[in-house]
């Protein structure tokens, strides 16, 4: 296993491409050919993490039937289609929209797969439609006609609050903290949520910030504060600017004293970050408009990285030298004192949504319910209007 990094990255491997196993434990040289050498491997990685998903869910239907994916026809995917969506036999029935993201996966597969001989037909039968410009477009006969863009529903700064305090800080439905509550990192936790709430960020990119990304308090004081988003952890591969309000980024700095440099101080006392792999020192950071990383790696090798062009895998390498040795940074750590990854913040909102539901069931007909937004985001209303603080949240 000592030379497994480099046999990797022959084989064209890198951190975070998935390795699909097929139920007898196999690895499929063809799939892995395509989620890690094609167009695939450029895509969001919440993109490849939903996709990889997909293809999880139809190939384990056709292993029912006992084939393998490259076997699949167009009456599998019909039946799939059937069973996915309509199926009284499945308990979990999805809608048009998830359904065509699914429906997009398999197209996207199949098409390469049909291109580079892998398979002899393509499953996802196709037909003629008019786009949005009158331009005659081909899409997957399959595709949901019913399917919704988006299911939000908007929440209000008092039960958006009441939602943290109770799902995130363990409080009871009468606004007091819990006896025996076992909490683990909520400073952290509720300080992330607000954060998401303040500045209308996507979840991704609040969960990729950097500690020196967090604009800083300063003593002529002010209600906001201008971060910036670098291009390459945003949807839209543009750099914007963000705006969060001063109780926020004093809860985020509180985090970082606290609970954050404990979890550092505890992984440096047992050597966590001198054995991490991959890691990146930054000696320096150069620029003004345009900032600079300039870093060096476990085995002395130096490179330069723009922060704007530092994607999300980049950015849990990065380290710096601190009072007590090496520290990430990544701002948001999870117990181990290392980089908390994005899609771990669902599993945040989710346990915190299960508790307000548990809690507040007795006293309220609705609790709140949040989740983060991946896919999309609104413009808070405070960016017109600061006294009508009111964030859009994506329902699912």
């Amino acid at each position: 296993m000592e030379d497994l990094a480099e046999r990797e990255e022959r084989a064209g491997i890198h951190v975070g491409d998935p390795i699909l196993l097929s139920p007898d434990c196999l690895v499929d040289g063809v799939l892995s050919l395509y989620l890690c050498r094609s167009s695939f491997a450029r895509l969001a990685p919440e993109t490849k993490r939903n996709y990889t998903d997909d293809y999880c869910l139809f190939f384990d239907f056709l292993w029912s039937r006992g084939k393998a994916w490259s076997e699949a026809t167009s009456d599998d995917l019909w039946d799939f289609e059937d069973w996915r969506t309509r199926s009284p036999r499945n308990p979990r029935r999805v809608g048009g929209s998830r359904w065509n993201r699914g429906l997009a996966a398999l197209a996207r597969l199949y098409d390469w797969a049909v291109r580079g001989a892998h398979v002899a037909v393509n499953p996802v039968v196709t037909r003629a439609a008019v786009g949005r410009r009158g331009e005659v477009i081909t899409v997957p006969a399959a595709r949901s006609k019913n399917a919704r863009a988006s299911d939000v529903h908007w929440l209000t700064p008092r039960a958006f609050h009441r939602w943290v305090d109770v799902g995130l800080r363990g409080h009871d439905a009468d606004g007091a903290p819990s006896i025996g509550w076992g909490g683990r990192l909520e400073d952290r936790n509720a300080s992330f949520a607000d954060l998401l709430f303040s500045s209308g960020a996507r979840l991704t990119e609040g969960a990729s910030l950097l500690t020196f990304e967090v604009p800083r308090m300063r003593l002529d004081g002010g209600r906001y504060y201008a971060g910036r988003l670098a291009r390459a952890v945003t949807k839209s591969k543009r750099a914007r600017t963000f705006y969060v309000s001063a109780a926020v980024i004093g809860d985020v700095e509180g985090y970082v004293e606290t609970s954050r440099a404990r979890v550092v101080r505890r992984a440096q006392a047992e050597g966590r970050y001198e054995r991490q792999p991959g890691r990146r020192m930054v000696t320096r950071l150069t620029g003004q408009r345009r900032c600079v990383l300039h870093w060096r790696d476990q085995h002395g090798l130096k490179g330069r990285t723009p922060l704007s062009e530092a994607t999300v895998p980049e950015r849990m390498s990065f380290f710096t030298e601190g009072p007590m040795g090496p520290e990430p940074l990544w701002l948001w750590l999870n117990e181990s004192g290392l980089p908390l990854r994005p899609a771990s913040w669902e599993g945040v909102f989710r346990t915190a949504t299960a508790r307000c539901e548990e809690v507040l069931s007795p006293v309220m007909a609705t609790p709140p319910f949040c989740t983060p937004s991946p896919i999309s985001s609104c413009v808070p209303c405070w960016a017109t209007s600061p006294q009508r603080l009111v964030r859009c949240r994506k329902t699912r």
